[in-house]
């Protein structure tokens, strides 16, 4: 495994990270979350993802049970979380403001069974409330130790500018990190966010590096039962022939280099320095090992562009999010 500073701070996490969404307290069991963590640690990853949302607090919960056990030794990993989607009917109990903000963090390192979270993301733009609210109480709460770095996930370009400006002119803690969805086929950061982001010295830790399995090869042929596609109509719409054929065809590349498609795509993902970290997602021990591998995988010019010839595509935003549009219609439900 190899590690990477997290933008210019001092924070150094492993190249492969391991998420919880859609995963751990979702539609895998207690054991078999377990084992999946005990093999990210066994194969050097240090960083586990999550967020109160993840399952209602059930990710987070199973991740503090982890961490209470005797073999695990809380101070050398580094743990996530994130704050602002409604986690009950409570008119504050979302947002970024000071309210919900100090009451999930206080949830959070509840269910994850520790004292601090080493990573605290605001998990969407808050439209609704004063950008310096959200600032002055990430501020307070690094100065109380609950958290020690703080980020952004699927923020813009224009909001990263406004965060950074807003903290630096505070003279207060600026976010040292965004995770934003990147992949093969979702590349609407290389447009400007990451310019950005690595102008004020921040990093990416990046969510779905698979495009959800897609860039796995598992839907070449079908969609198998019980795959996630079986039961989202959203991840069906995705599965496209134009994509299914770029996948085969990266398929052919990695198959040249005698490696599975899916770490193929994350070395692709590792490709770029701005890149802290690619988060997977697993279900099976094995899956993790598969992914951890792509670490030691770098790509020679020649193959980075032959998989830029196959994937001839554009920058997007993912699965049809425009920024500024979704957050507002979300606001409204």
């Amino acid at each position: 495994m190899k590690y990477r500073r997290v933008g210019k701070s001092g924070l150094r996490i492993s190249e492969i990270a391991l998420g919880s969404w859609l995963t751990y307290g979702h539609n895998v069991d207690k054991e078999q979350t377990f084992k999946c963590m005990e093999t990210a640690l066994d194969h050097g990853i240090n960083f586990i993802d999550s967020a109160e949302i993840y399952a209602k607090g059930k990710a987070e919960q199973l991740i503090g049970e982890f961490l209470a056990r005797e073999t695990v030794d809380r101070k050398h990993l580094v743990i996530s979380s994130k704050v602002f989607w409604p986690m009950n009917e409570d008119i504050n109990r979302w947002g970024l403001g000071r309210k919900n903000i100090l009451t999930a963090i206080e949830e959070s390192l509840d269910r994850l069974n520790t004292d601090y979270v080493d990573l605290y993301y605001m998990h969407r733009y808050d439209y609704t409330t004063p950008l310096h609210e959200t600032v002055d109480v990430i501020n307070d709460l690094i100065h109380e130790g609950k958290i020690r770095y703080w980020g952004t996930s699927m923020w813009t370009a224009a909001q990263l500018e406004r965060v950074n400006a807003i903290a630096k002119e505070n003279k207060q803690y600026k976010p040292i990190v965004e995770q934003p969805a990147y992949n093969m086929f979702t590349r609407h950061i290389e447009l400007e966010i990451m310019k950005v982001a690595k102008t004020h010295g921040m990093g990416f830790t990046v969510w779905s590096p698979l495009a959800q399995g897609l860039l796995t090869g598992k839907y070449n042929n079908g969609i198998p039962e019980g795959s996630r596609a079986s039961s989202s109509e959203n991840m069906k719409s995705q599965i496209t022939e134009e994509k299914l054929a770029q996948v085969r065809k990266l398929g052919e590349i990695a198959k040249s280099l005698n490696i599975k498609t899916s770490q193929l795509a994350l070395a692709w993902i590792l490709r770029r320095p701005e890149i802290s970290a690619a988060i997977i997602g697993a279900t099976r021990p094995e899956q993790v090992i598969e992914n951890v591998e792509a670490s030691s995988i770098e790509l020679t010019s020649e193959i980075l562009l032959l998989i830029e010839n196959v994937l001839n595509n554009s920058p997007q935003w993912p699965w049809g999010y425009e920024p500024n549009v979704y957050h507002k219609d979300e606001m409204r439900k």
